[in-house]
């Protein structure tokens, strides 16, 4: 029998956006009468939740700026379907991918009990921004078994029942989270080769980036605190591997510049630029088969190395924070849509 589903989206201004993701939901290849679609919203300014409910969209309304695993509980504890699709509304769904993606959570190959199902997340306008092309590359993984799924997924509402849902105090790396402690159940996590969401990160700006890489920062310290004591030491690594990459940009070229002052000789400056275009080579011979052009290339390699200074400024955050006793509010990178 074909299972009921929900659709589950979470958004915050994002306007535009948020009507051409309902429109992708509401034309999705699944019986109509089997798709329940709940839109949550995050205190919008921009009347993004009186849209959705002239879409005849159930729209749930949270108070003040959330975090986003908050507005995922409060969707899927608003539905009894058997499967849930947690979407973002800045995305568009492929017409297809539920239908497909169902079939595989009871697919007799598989001999493990499947939680979640993701396909391919593409962002959508990567010729528009050198930002967008970057982090388009971040979707990019290999099919098969996978440590955890991003903020697109069809997971099993049971296993969210199972799991206790969505850390709500978590700022950002809610799902990681989620897709550990289900691991931790014995559940699985599978990726299929398939087109499943279309993203639009709408970055235009390096006050953008920066943030964005603030957050990401933050999660890793604030997660990885959580199971740094426990066998499966969740971002521990990114974490520690974050903190001596991102002293190595900050510290080197300071070092450099006292060092030839202190012998007036470039010498010093010298060793350590070649140090990092050495590693910033080293990062694009290894990308070169799957990034193209050469100015993307160049770019992606770049990223990969300096964005560990406002990752690490992140995690310098989330410590201060927890020093002070206090937690961080939400950190917001895009505009209103």
């Amino acid at each position: 029998m074909t299972p009921r589903i929900a659709v589950v989206l979470i958004g915050r201004n994002e306007g535009e956006r948020l009507r051409v993701c309902l429109e992708s939901v509401l034309a999705m290849e699944y019986p109509r009468d089997l798709v329940e679609v709940i839109y949550v919203d995050s205190a919008s300014t921009d009347g993004s939740a009186a849209l959705a409910k002239s879409m005849g969209v159930k729209t749930i309304q949270l108070d003040g700026p959330t975090t986003a695993a908050r507005g995922r509980n409060a969707g899927w504890s608003a539905t009894d379907a058997e499967f849930v699709l947690f979407l973002d509304g800045d995305t568009v769904l492929a017409p297809g991918f539920v239908a497909s993606a169902i079939g595989h959570f009871n697919d007799s190959i598989y001999t493990d009990k499947i939680a979640g199902v993701y396909g391919n997340r593409r962002e959508s306008r990567t010729d528009e921004s050198i930002y967008n092309a970057i982090f388009d590359l971040d979707w990019n993984a290999e099919p098969g078994f996978s440590r955890f799924f991003g903020g697109d997924a069809l997971v099993r509402r049971e296993a969210l029942v199972e799991a206790g849902g969505y850390n709500p105090a978590l700022i950002a790396g809610e799902e990681p989270d989620l897709c550990r402690r289900l691991r931790g159940l014995g559940y699985r996590i599978l990726h299929v080769n398939e087109p499943m969401t279309q993203h639009d990160l709408a970055m235009h700006t390096l006050s953008q980036y920066w943030r964005r890489s603030v957050r990401t920062g933050y999660a890793y310290a604030e997660v990885s605190a959580m199971y740094e004591k426990t066998d499966d030491k969740l971002w521990l690594a990114e974490s520690q591997s974050n903190v001596t990459r991102a002293v190595f940009w900050i510290v080197g070229p300071m070092l450099g510049v006292l060092l030839s002052l202190a012998i007036w000789s470039a010498i010093p400056l010298a060793m350590f630029l070649l140090a990092g275009m050495g590693l910033i080579a080293r990062t694009a011979v290894k990308a070169r088969k799957r990034v193209r052009p050469f100015k993307l290339l160049a770019a992606y390699s770049v990223h990969s190395h300096l964005q560990q200074v406002p990752i690490f400024v992140g995690q310098l955050r989330f410590w201060l924070a927890r020093r002070r006793g206090r937690g961080e509010a939400i950190i917001e990178y895009k505009k209103a849509g």
